[in-house]
């Protein structure tokens, strides 16, 4: 079995990304002991994983990637985007994240939203970039504890509930992370 090095600490990350990668060992920071906060400095989603991917890469050596995703409203100009994570403001927050979109939204008819997710892939020590996205649009308010982040708040298109209310299998369907983690699968299977 070969082993594969996610760049982050999100439980949730983990949860979703183990169910999808059944023939690799996965890692965690966590389990590979890297403790440092790697930034996340730039206006990409590209960019900022693969600082992390090349961070953890030179920290442990081992064939490794880092996603990087947001949330991305065309009526805000692309926002919250890269800053989805600490969009609210710090220390970070979901439900502030949560309530700082909903009041961006105020008087905004175009409630049109896509997950995108970028996924840097460091293997062999070359670097692969695979994207997935999930379009959809923001609810008036949030339902459902399931997911994390804007889950509760993202209704994909075709559906009538939010990722927050979905099974987390019928989420992994549709999401970005999915999307961009099923792209890279294709390639490490060929690969391997």
């Amino acid at each position: 079995m070969h082993t594969l090095v996610a760049a982050t600490r999100n439980q949730g990350k983990i949860r979703e990304i183990k169910s999808l990668l059944p023939d690799f060992e996965l890692l965690s920071l966590d389990d590979i002991g890297f403790l440092e906060e790697t930034p996340e400095p730039y206006d990409t989603f590209e960019e900022n994983a693969h600082t992390k991917a090349r961070a953890v890469y030179n920290f442990c050596g081992k064939d490794v990637f880092s996603e990087d995703s947001g949330l991305c409203l065309p009526a805000l100009q692309g926002a919250p985007g890269v800053h989805s994570a600490y969009y609210g403001g710090l220390p970070r927050s979901d439900a502030k994240n949560n309530e700082k979109l909903l009041n961006d939204l105020i008087g905004i008819e175009d409630r049109s939203a896509y997950y995108k997710a970028i996924v840097c892939l460091i293997w062999k020590g070359e670097v692969h970039y695979f994207e997935g996205r999930c379009y959809g649009k923001i609810a008036e308010k949030p339902s459902g504890s399931n997911g994390f982040g804007y889950d509760p708040l993202f209704i994909p298109d075709g559906y009538t509930q939010s990722f927050g209310e979905l099974p987390i299998s019928e989420k992994q369907k549709l999401s970005h992370r999915g999307n961009a983690i099923r792209a890279m699968l294709d390639f490490l299977h060929k690969q391997v």
